[in-house]
């Protein structure tokens, strides 16, 4: 009933959002003769911030047609290898034309299945794009798979991963980065991977901002996950999508639900970032309104979660440490890291991520006890915070070339 409500309540919203849209129009537009009455600028920041808090997000595009390469702008082709119903395997292919001769590395990065979409590590994938072949898992939104696809559990994840790697890593020369919570799900599917003495296995594996361990330093994410029981979760946040998509039926952690939890951690922050986004339309200073505009346009941008792999999650990962402890088993096969032998680990953490605490991911370390120490690495961001250690200045500046290092001397 909760969700219908809320589908409810934005279509009442649809004629004031578009409103609002139109009146930011008219009251800024060059072309409109309001535009040069008194309070002009007023009306136009109001209307926009309006029509901004009211309006639906949609998945944001990639926007990566170009890269650089040796100085060179390079094009890139975006598309996809594997479709499956949970998850689409793009490609971002450079223009072989222009990267003749050169051998740079496979990456298959991971993307987390926790609220946002995949083109959250856009600039992930922008930085890694120029020295290395970049593979992205591209989840879909769950209220679009239809019921006929079946459920999705994090086992299914972990299997997801493994098809990934068999596909691309068949010269044994696959590296994968694994973002926040696929650390957990990765770790696993590397193990059995080893357990098993597949051909194929990653030759690296970069582990960044994960809760492989979260009884390391919990943070307010782990908190509510250990304060509150199982039956909580399933009752409070699970609901059936709406009969106006093709997930209809299908039970889901909403997307508006989890950007409600987003907003519900830092609410003074956000409610500070719109108050000056609408100095920023008053004053006219349009790249931090831009940039504002362009960073909430990706945050706002949420997708439902199955409901299986929500709280598989949150009993596995969360409330029962299944993996740190050793008791965790996928489709009956017990997962064990100190299996894993051919692949080099290293592990990334942010020095005031509020997410993952310090410790959470270093934890993979102790964990994958047979990685011989020379190829097992662990490095802090100083100052970065959980977004920081994959986008923004010092992903550029520290984080991508140190990952960039460790792969090409796996």
């Amino acid at each position: 009933m909760l969700y219908e409500l809320h589908e409810m309540q934005r279509a009442f919203m649809r004629p004031l959002v578009a409103f609002s849209d139109a009146g930011s129009q008219l009251f800024s537009s060059p072309f409109s003769p309001l535009a040069y009455t008194p309070l002009s600028r007023q009306l136009a920041a109001s209307c926009e911030l309006m029509h901004r808090l009211g309006k639906e997000y949609r998945k944001p595009e990639w926007g990566l047609g170009t890269t650089t390469v040796d100085g060179q702008a390079v094009k890139v082709l975006e598309s996809v290898v594997m479709d499956r119903p949970f998850c689409r395997l793009v490609h971002f292919k450079r223009d072989q034309r222009r990267t003749k001769g050169r051998k740079d590395p496979r990456v298959l990065l991971v993307a987390p299945l926790s609220g946002h979409h995949a083109t959250l590590l856009r600039e992930t994938v922008r930085a890694l794009l120029p020295a290395h072949d970049v593979y992205v898992t591209d989840w879909v939104d769950a209220r679009m798979v239809p019921l006929s696809a079946g459920p999705f559990h994090l086992n299914d994840y972990v299997r997801y991963v493994q098809d990934f790697i068999r596909h691309l890593g068949a010269d044994d020369d696959v590296h994968v980065i694994s973002v926040c919570q696929p650390t957990v799900p990765v770790l696993a599917a590397i193990s059995l991977m080893a357990e098993a003495g597949e051909p194929v296995q990653p030759r690296s594996m970069v582990m960044m901002g994960g809760p492989i361990d979260p009884r390391e330093s919990p943070t307010q994410v782990n908190n509510l996950a250990t304060t509150k029981p199982y039956s909580w979760f399933e009752s409070q946040l699970i609901h059936a999508v709406p009969l106006n998509y093709p997930g209809a039926g299908r039970k889901v952690y909403p997307g508006f639900l989890q950007h409600a939890g987003f907003m519900a951690m830092n609410p003074d922050r956000h409610l500070k970032s719109h108050y000056d986004f609408y100095l920023h339309l008053l004053r006219g200073d349009d790249s931090d309104a831009a940039a504002h505009r362009r960073f909430y346009d990706e945050y706002n941008a949420v997708l439902d979660m199955p409901a299986e792999f929500y709280l598989d999650t949150i009993r596995s990962v969360f409330q029962e440490f299944r993996l740190p402890e050793g008791t965790w088993e996928v489709d009956g096969q017990r997962v064990r890291p100190q299996a894993i032998r051919k692949t080099a680990l290293l592990t990334v953490e942010g020095e005031l991520d509020d997410i993952s605490g310090q410790g959470q991911t270093r934890a993979a370390i102790r964990l994958c006890s047979g990685i011989p120490a020379a190829r097992k690495s662990h490095y802090t961001v100083q100052g970065a915070g959980h977004y920081g250690i994959f986008s923004g200045r010092r992903w550029r500046e520290l984080v991508c070339p140190k990952i960039a290092e460790f792969i090409r001397s796996a």
